[in-house]
């Protein structure tokens, strides 16, 4: 825990990702230290760092719950009483996070403290499975589920948790658990989510969106929220008229696709040379520590850890909603679907999930939870400039999107510009100077998105 004020009364809880350690969150630290400095004790959860988090969802979500729980009691023995907390996830740390939220609910804990601020940041709220054709698809959802141990089957929703006969992510989204109960509970909920080069997590998955409407970044007119250098989106409506003609957006087109081309034509090159030694390191690490952590998830179910830990083991639903979703996507990683529902399997999106609304006449209406408009396509008609088909997801991953949107969350979606690696640059993940649009991310939630 970093040092803060004996008369701080407000725990806020810094949860890193994949891979990670608590140095990942300094920025974001720095940046509530910096603007609450006095009115806030600020944890950067450590238990799960680095290939810990290979363990699990369920296991990372124990320690962390039990990380909370002892800076809560430290802190109450001397002398400094804890009335509300806020919750900061990122990456997976923001699923980690809603799991122990779920367990501090269970023990009571959201009874005793107020729950004020919960904040995600490129976080995988409905997995990672990609919705891409062909081989690259297949090779990355198949792969993918088994590179990470358990983490990696929960993250691609090919995991059974407990006796459920479920996915963990499904369970967690599930309305009648825990995890729901207890995320409620908190006034502000929000999610910031990368509409580009975030390879890690996909928009739809950050945003808790079907479809996306950023994937033709060079024929849209993107609705930005003032003061925030066209960074942050507006939440409400994601997208302007267009202001090019028909000609002016296929001449753009391929200006910019030309731009981009050579722009990362060295990046490709190093890739095509690397990839093979590369890929050999790294999936010869991660048999390892898959290894590894497969005996640590033993261990901590029958060892001391299991003694440690055994009061998490509680019931995780309400009550008995066991056919709340059916098993009908029984292989998800080893049946690759289309990057789209074709018109005959579903709907295209309809108002209720449009954050733009345009009638012929190009006023615009709004939307409570912000756009989860589909990817344009080509021939986009402005008539209907709403009328996208949504992503070839899993019903699973749909029931869940419907699931956390109705709990409500508030979801900005963020353009970096400056920078590939934008999953890291949402935080500033390192002191980069390329990772400089981070801060203005940063500056926002704090404006916009956190409450004291």
């Amino acid at each position: 825990m970093r040092d803060t004020s004996p008369k701080a009364d407000h725990l806020c809880v810094l949860v890193h990702g994949l891979w990670g350690n608590p140095s990942h969150l300094d920025q974001v630290a720095t940046a509530l230290e910096e603007r609450h400095g006095e009115k806030l004790h600020i944890l950067c959860a450590k238990e799960n760092s680095g290939n810990f988090t290979y363990d699990g969802i369920e296991l990372g979500g124990e320690r962390l719950a039990h990380e909370i729980e002892d800076t809560l009691d430290t802190l109450e023995k001397e002398g400094q009483k804890i009335r509300r907390i806020s919750v900061v996830g990122y990456s997976l740390g923001g699923l980690v996070a809603r799991y122990a939220i779920g367990l501090l609910e269970a023990q009571g804990w959201l009874d005793k403290v107020e729950p004020v601020n919960f904040t995600t940041f490129a976080s995988p709220h409905v997995g990672v499975r990609a919705p891409l054709k062909g081989w690259w698809g297949k090779f990355w959802n198949v792969m993918g589920a088994r590179t990470v141990s358990m983490s990696g089957q929960q993250l691609f929703m090919v995991d059974s948790f407990r006796d459920t006969g479920r996915p963990l992510l499904s369970v967690l989204a599930d309305p009648e658990s825990i995890f729901i109960k207890g995320l409620k509970k908190f006034q502000n909920r929000s999610t910031y989510g990368n509409i580009l080069n975030d390879r890690t997590t996909a928009f739809y998955t950050t945003t808790l969106s079907k479809v996306d409407p950023f994937q033709d970044l060079e024929n849209i007119n993107i609705n930005y929220v003032d003061g925030y250098e066209q960074v942050i989106i507006d939440p409400n409506d994601y997208l302007l008229p267009s202001v090019l003609s028909d000609s002016d957006s296929v001449t753009a087109t391929t200006c910019e696709k030309h731009k981009a081309f050579m722009r990362d034509a060295p990046f490709w090159m190093l890739v095509l040379v690397l990839i093979g030694p590369v890929s050999t390191l790294f999936l010869a690490n991660s048999a390892i520590q898959t290894f590894r952590s497969q005996r640590r998830i033993k261990l901590h179910a029958e060892g001391d850890n299991g003694l440690r830990f055994g009061r998490y083991k509680i019931p995780l639903l309400i009550r008995d909603a066991q056919s709340a979703l059916e098993e009908v996507f029984e292989h998800a990683n080893a049946q690759q679907e289309p990057a789209y529902l074709s018109s005959t399997e579903s709907d295209m999106s309809d108002p209720s999930e449009m954050g733009e609304r345009f009638s012929k006449s190009g006023k615009r209406s709004r939307s409570p939870f912000g756009s989860t408009s589909s990817k344009k396509t080509r021939r986009a008609s402005v008539e209907h400039p709403h009328h996208h088909p949504k992503l070839a997801l899993t019903p699973e991953q749909f029931t869940i999107i419907d699931n956390l949107n109705d709990v409500g969350f508030t979801k900005y979606p963020v353009y970096i510009h400056n920078h590939r690696h934008t999953h890291a640059a949402i935080i500033v993940r390192s002191p980069k100077d390329g990772f400089y649009e981070g801060k203005i991310v940063m500056k926002h939630w704090l404006d916009q998105g956190f409450v004291i």
